[in-house]
């Protein structure tokens, strides 16, 4: 059954982060949708890819997805500052929806104070503020925690598209 992904992003997010994951759902038959901070608005990624947003976060609802996905890069530090961008994650951490997070992505978890006892990994860097926060970390491929998929860097990227496939195939 097909699924709503949201993929929350914003400049100089990890092009791969955004596109292999992406191209994997949608091969696996979900929609994912660009949400940022305006809708039809391009945005550049680390490597110079560019990117649409399709629909602005003053616009939608996390009702409306069945899941979330959010990559690396210097994206997920710049949405942390937007309390709307931390509610909708929020919204996944706290009902256990399907949350997907690779590299610099569970930086937004920590604003949303839902990361206690929560297990997650990440990028390098991030791991430390994460624990700090309350999560266990682990310093693997991918952890599943519940709904909860992070991975740690690009080159995690074919078992974090796995498991995030495997999670919407149910």
């Amino acid at each position: 059954m097909a699924k709503k992904v949201a993929a929350i992003v914003t400049d100089l997010v990890e092009d791969v982060e955004l596109t292999s994951p992406k191209e994997a759902l949608e091969k696996a038959g979900h929609t994912v949708t660009l949400i940022g901070f305006e809708g039809n608005q391009t945005i550049k990624g680390k490597k110079g890819a560019e990117f649409t947003v399709e629909q602005s976060i003053a616009d939608v609802s996390p009702e409306d997805f069945d899941a979330l996905l959010i990559p690396g890069g210097f994206s997920p530090d710049q949405l942390r500052a937007d309390q709307r961008f931390v509610d909708f994650v929020s919204y996944f951490l706290k009902n256990d929806q399907p949350l997907f997070a690779i590299c610099h992505g569970p930086q937004l978890f920590i604003q949303t104070g839902l990361t206690e006892g929560r297990t997650m990994t990440a990028y390098d860097t991030v791991r430390p503020d994460i624990e700090y926060a309350g999560a266990v970390v682990k310093d693997e491929p991918v952890v599943i925690d519940r709904g909860l998929i992070t991975s740690r860097n690009p080159d995690d990227i074919p078992a974090f598209n796995e498991a995030i496939v495997e999670a919407l195939a149910n």
